[in-house]
Order: C-alpha cells, then sequence, then structure tokens
C-alpha cells in the first residue's frame, strides 16, 4: 500500500487526501490550525460571508426603489442596524462547521488526521510535531500543501485591534467608522464594497492609476464607477509608507508625506507563502525568490516523489486551483489518469458589488495580439430581469476565435457572477462554438440569457 503523507489540511491539502484515500493510499494528513485551512477559517468562507450580510443589508435599503415599505414609510439609513459582533461570531461559527464536515469527511475516507506542524526529514520521510512530542512518518508520496498567511509591512505591523489584517476583522464588534483599505486588488476591493455596505466611511489607497488593476479594463471601470457613487474614496497611485494607531483611530503615511486619518486601517498588501523553517531546501525542492515552491504542471516538485500544491506555489492563488492541484498531483503519483493543470480554462471571481467573474482569455490577451479574436460586449442594463431587481451596473462579454468561432474567455459583471460564469467556463473548456451556445435554451427572463445574446451577436 502506498503511503501519502500530506503537509497542510487547506483545499489542496484536504481534496489530494480524499483522492488518495479513494485510489487505496495509506493516508496521513497533518495540520496544526484547523482542517480547511485559511480558505475555510480565516479567508474565503469567512470573507464571502461577510460579503453576503453587506449586500443583505445594501438589499434592505435599495428595497425602496422596489416599492417596499416599513409600516408605510420608505427604508431609511437610520431603519437599519447592524449588530457586527453577532455577524462576525455567525461568520465564524459557520467557518468552524465546515471546517468540521471536512474532518468527518476524511475520517470517513480512512484519512488520519495529526494535529501538529509538519516538517520534511528528507524526501520521503516527514516529522510532525505535535503538542504530546514527534512522530516520523515514512512517505512514499508527499505533498506539500501549507499556504501562505497576509504580507506585513515593517511600519504597519498589524495588532488586531485598530490595524488589521483580513485574518483579524472578525474580532470587531462594531463597524469602524472610517476604514482605511490599503490595497486595491481583490482583497482590498472586496472588503472596501463590503464595509460600505455595512456602513463605514471607506477610503481604499490604490497604488495604481485604478482599482483592480490585474482585471478586465471595462470590469475595473464599472467597479470604479459604482465606488464613487456609494461614496468610497479612492486614493490612486499611492503607497502607503506606514500606519500608527493614534488616540482612538489611526494614522497612515503615504510614501509622498500625506496623511490619512480613520479610525481602523486594514492591510491587503498581498501574501507569501508558508515555506520556511520546514525542510524544503534540505530536501531538495526548489523555491523561487520569493519563496513559493516551483512545481510543474502536475504539481511536481525538483524532489523525486514530493508534490505541491496551493498557495505555497504561487499558480493563481486560488482555492479552486489549490484543490486541483492536489487531485492532479494524486492521480499522477498514484498512477490514476489525469491531465496537467489547464490555467486557460480557471474561472475566478472578485466579490465586490457587482462581482466580477472571469474565465480564459482576457482582452489584454487580444489586444496583445497573443490571440486572434472577436468581442461583443453586453451592457447588463438592457436585460429585463436586471430591470427587475434595478441593478443596472455590470455587463456580459465574450471572446471568440476568429475562424472556428470556438468561445475561449468571457467577463461577467453582474450580482451572482460567480455562479453565471459557469456556462462561459463549460463553454472554453469544451471548444464551444458562439453558435452552440447560442442555440442552447435560457430561462426568460434570466441574467443568462444575456450570455445567449452576446453568443448569437458573435455570430457570422
Amino acid at each position: 500500500m502506498t503511503s501519502v503523507v500530506i503537509l497542510g489540511g487547506g483545499p489542496g491539502g484536504y481534496e489530494a487526501a480524499l483522492v488518495a484515500a479513494q485510489l487505496g493510499a495509506r493516508v496521513t494528513l497533518i495540520e496544526q490550525t484547523g482542517i480547511g485551512g485559511s480558505a475555510v477559517l480565516t479567508d474565503c468562507v469567512p470573507s464571502k460571508a461577510l460579503v453576503a450580510v453587506a449586500d443583505a443589508a445594501r438589499a434592505t435599503l435599495d428595497s425602496a426603489g422596489l416599492g417596499v415599505r416599513v409600516r408605510g414609510a420608505p427604508v431609511e439609513l437610520t431603519d437599519v442596524s447592524l449588530d457586527l459582533g453577532a455577524v462576525n461570531q455567525r461568520i465564524l461559527d459557520l467557518a468552524g462547521a465546515q471546517s468540521v464536515d471536512i474532518a468527518e469527511r476524511l475520517a470517513r475516507d480512512g484519512v488520519r488526521l495529526v494535529d501538529g506542524r509538519g516538517v520534511l526529514a528528507g524526501p520521503s520521510r516527514v516529522l510532525a510535531v505535535t503538542a504530546t512530542g514527534e512522530q516520523l512518518f515514512d512517505a512514499d508520496v508527499v505533498l506539500v500543501a501549507t499556504g501562505a498567511r497576509p504580507r506585513v509591512l515593517a511600519d504597519a505591523v498589524p495588532d488586531g485591534e485598530r490595524i488589521l489584517n483580513w485574518e483579524q476583522v472578525y474580532g470587531l464588534a462594531d463597524v469602524p467608522e472610517h476604514l482605511i483599505v490599503v490595497g486595491s486588488g481583490v482583497t482590498g476591493a472586496e472588503f472596501a464594497s463590503a464595509y460600505r455596505g455595512l456602513g463605514s466611511e471607506v477610503t481604499l489607497v490604490s497604488s495604481r492609476e485604478r482599482v483592480l488593476p490585474s482585471q478586465d479594463a471595462d470590469a475595473a471601470e464599472v467597479i470604479e464607477t459604482v465606488f464613487a457613487r456609494r461614496g468610497i474614496t479612492v486614493v490612486p497611485r499611492s503607497r502607503a509608507a506606514a500606519a500608527r494607531r493614534v488616540d482612538d483611530g489611526v494614522v497612515v503615511t503615504l510614501d509622498d508625506g500625506t496623511e490619512l486619518t480613520g479610525s481602523h486601517c486594514l492591510m491587503a498588501v498581498g501574501s507569501v507563502p508558508n515555506t520556511e523553517r520546514i525542510g524544503l531546501m534540505e530536501s531538495g525542492i526548489r523555491m523561487n525568490s520569493a519563496g513559493f515552491v516551483e512545481v510543474d504542471r502536475v504539481s511536481r516538485t525538483s524532489a523525486r516523489g514530493v508534490y505541491a500544491a496551493g498557495d505555497c506555489t504561487g499558480v493563481m492563488m486560488l482555492a479552486s486551483v489549490a484543490a486541483m492541484q492536489g487531485r492532479i498531483a494524486m492521480w499522477h503519483a498514484l498512477g490514476d489518469a489525469v491531465a496537467p493543470l489547464d490555467l486557460a480554462t480557471v474561472a475566478s471571481n472578485v466579490f465586490t458589488t457587482p462581482e466580477i467573474a472571469t474565465v480564459g482569455v482576457s482582452e489584454s490577451d487580444v489586444a496583445a495580439g497573443r490571440i486572434n479574436a472577436d468581442e461583443v460586449m453586453l451592457p447588463l442594463a438592457t436585460n429585463a430581469r436586471a430591470k427587475m431587481g434595478t441593478f443596472a451596473d455590470g455587463f456580459v462579454k465574450l471572446f471568440a476565435r476568429r475562424g472556428t468561432r470556438i468561445i475561449v474567455g468571457g467577463v461577467v459583471v453582474a450580482p451572482g457572477a460567480s455562479e453565471l460564469i459557469h456556462p462561459v467556463a463549460i463553454a472554453v473548456e469544451q471548444r464551444l462554438t458562439v453558435d452552440e451556445v447560442a442555440h442552447t435554451f435560457t430561462v426568460y427572463p434570466s441574467l443568462s440569457g444575456s450570455i445567449a445574446e452576446a453568443a448569437r451577436r458573435l455570430h457570422v
């Protein structure tokens, strides 16, 4: 029986464990902070639960435009209050319950769970450091899935009270009066959107010309427009040099000397991998200059029998990609059928309001000549279902390869874009043509109808 030892219980680790157990391996998973990792306990699940609360609060206020009345009067801001302490406790309980569910599934499938810190003692041996001592495991296959953590600036160290990283916000009992968010990437934009929906005044510090610089330019423009309308202040082309507490607030100093004053500061300046002091270099595993483990498309590292998956590899730091990397590693290691990781088919989402979902080819790819494709963009404002919900911010955009008319990418900016992108992702994965998508029935009225309409407009 093949022995598999996995370091880390996040999506890369626990999905790999389930596959390995299914294929008949003897599996040991070592995790010290809770099954599910940061994705379940401190990042994806909690943050999206917070976004859901913000959306519910915003929808309550927006209901006045639909004719909803409370005791005969439109819903006003003063009619809505938020118990953030209760919200955060529910979020933490939800995350904890999800962690328990995953752990129970692993146990049912025969995976041995070890509460401790895993350290490589060579490419085929793993030391588990636990509260009661040390255990040494021999392994035919090792998977490193140790994740990443928030990056910390030397002069803006989070204290968990006023200066926070995104793992610490769930300790807040009250909605911040004025939240300064440093970083306008995905994490920064999501929290800026959420806390504005919860009632905070929000200032977003962006090092670039616009927010969400890595996203579709049209999508980012929609978000900037929505942010401005909702009163979020964006400070562009600026970097935070320091953040310090003052009395009952914080002061964030920008690199040009400008000082921003608020009640709280959220640092969202990227992640660093959890790869130090776990025996990687000593076991012959190559890492890049930033400390991320180097892997190929089937998750192999430079050491024979050692694989790696998830955020510690720096390969599209998404829970879905981590999970697929872990599965691919086990399929490959245990001799099952496997296809290499294809990043061109990965769907991703930004949980702002509205959401931004993307898959496949981007507009920058087309503009740079990396692919010869046509595009069409339909504004959401023309969609009947969108009109019913009184939301007009957003669009559907599709890219089709010239000649074959195969759909190679798409962007959806809309409420629930994370759900709407799935048919586009299927089209990209299965190499469907615009006609095949256009001829598929959609519900009327529906937001997904705009996807079929966009495909029809790409017919030539």
